[in-house]
């Protein structure tokens, strides 16, 4: 089954379990990390078969892997306090990031 991303990258995004927002900086079509990982970390068992993304959290210093199902769009216009933005990122403006590359 072929699901289509709802998020892009170099967009800014909140996530509605953990009340945080970020930036996705690459998406997976489906989930690509380690069985392991997904029975300790996610387990609201989003599925495998569907969009994962990676983000930048504001104002930390790590990184997330997240199930398309737990986000939702961030609307507020405001950029992201990360180490790794300037490294990853593009250009902020019109609320969003220009992205240059992906990273797979």
């Amino acid at each position: 089954m072929e699901h289509t991303a709802r998020f892009f990258v170099g967009q800014i995004v909140h996530h509605m379990k953990f009340d945080y927002r970020g930036v996705i900086f690459d998406v997976d079509a489906t989930f690509q990390g380690a069985d392991e990982w997904y029975e300790m970390v996610a387990r609201s068992c989003p599925p495998k078969d569907s969009p994962w993304y990676h983000v930048l959290v504001d104002g930390a210093e790590h990184t997330t892997y997240v199930a398309e199902r737990n986000l939702e769009p961030d609307d507020g216009g405001q950029p992201i306090s990360h180490p790794l933005v300037a490294t990853l990122c593009g250009e902020f403006q019109d609320g969003r990031y220009a992205m240059g590359t992906t990273l797979h």
